[in-house]
């Protein structure tokens, strides 16, 4: 069981072994058949998404429970309510669970602070994403059979990424070997500052190779205050998987994306359409790891 997930680092290996089974259980029909019945889980979005909402929102709704939806946007947020006036409210309300996504590193952890209900993080900043990182760990092993020594290039933007953390984290604990590539400037110069034994490298065409998951991350604009790298274009000619880059992957390599591509500028539209692209599956996978997250927290199955 799961008390809360708020990192990536909250899950040993054998923690995170049993949330990607039990999603297989769901994806082959053999899971528990909806063993949130009667309990309400709300999500609780104070930054705009779209996969990772509907999914939990399918997902609560697949395991059999009722969902309250809020989005910060026409609430009583805009009047000034604190997040954990807002907490309190939906508590009082008899919520038994909350998924929060957050633009403050950090969120989630006050918010477990405050209320005894299992809280999940739905991404809190530039700092974690812990369901996404479960989805590509499901995804990787649904395609390629394994997680435990493979090798998994994270590209790109990893300063502003709670993707890029979050999978280095739970990648590593699970025996994957990461390494975190892109610009100076987006790219730490110690990975362990990420997990530990993450390398570095800031040679894209060196690293893909070697490579047998290719993890493609969206510049985030929206997050930078300043310029990180000289125009778009080079960012796209320098750090882009393109056809070319694509043809240097090994037969069996994935390419996978946590969404939403800006295409042309991280992954071309042809890499991303293509065979060895996981770009689907990632999104479908979510729905299954979340329902295995949301039937293991604590105190909510069958009560």
């Amino acid at each position: 069981m799961i008390e809360n997930l708020l990192s990536a680092a909250d899950l040993d290996a054998a923690t995170a072994a049993a949330i990607l089974d039990r999603a297989a259980g769901f994806a082959a029909g053999a899971g528990p058949d909806q063993p949130l019945r009667g309990v309400t889980v709300a999500n609780l979005f104070y930054e705009d998404s779209t996969r990772t909402r509907f999914s939990f929102d399918t997902a609560a709704r697949r395991v059999g429970a009722g969902v309250v939806n809020f989005a910060a946007k026409g609430s009583s947020v805009a009047k000034g309510e604190s997040l954990k006036d807002t907490a309190w409210t939906l508590r009082a309300m008899g919520v038994g669970a909350v998924v929060i996504r957050h633009g403050a590193a950090g969120a989630a952890h006050r918010l477990a602070g405050w209320i005894d209900e299992p809280v999940v993080n739905a991404g809190d900043g530039a700092h974690e994403h812990p369901t996404q990182a479960l989805l590509d760990a499901y995804t990787i092993r649904q395609r390629l059979g394994r997680i435990a020594g493979l090798r998994v290039a994270i590209v790109g933007d990893v300063r502003h990424s709670r993707v890029a953390r979050s999978n280095a984290i739970l990648l590593g604990a699970l025996g994957a070997k990461v390494t975190v590539v892109g610009p100076p400037t987006l790219v730490p110069r110690d990975g362990a500052v990420l997990a530990p034994g993450v390398e570095v490298s800031f040679d894209l065409d060196a690293v893909l190779p070697e490579a047998d998951v290719v993890m493609m991350l969206r510049v985030q604009h929206e997050r930078m205050g300043q310029a990180f790298f000289p125009s778009v274009r080079e960012y796209s000619r320098r750090w882009g998987l393109d056809v070319r880059r694509a043809a240097l992957l090994a037969e069996h390599a994935i390419v996978m994306h946590p969404g939403p591509m800006n295409r042309g500028v991280e992954i071309a539209g042809e890499v991303a359409d293509s065979a060895r692209s996981t770009i689907v599956d990632q999104v479908a996978n979510g729905v299954l790891v979340r329902m295995a997250v949301l039937s293991l927290l604590k105190g909510l199955a069958n009560r």
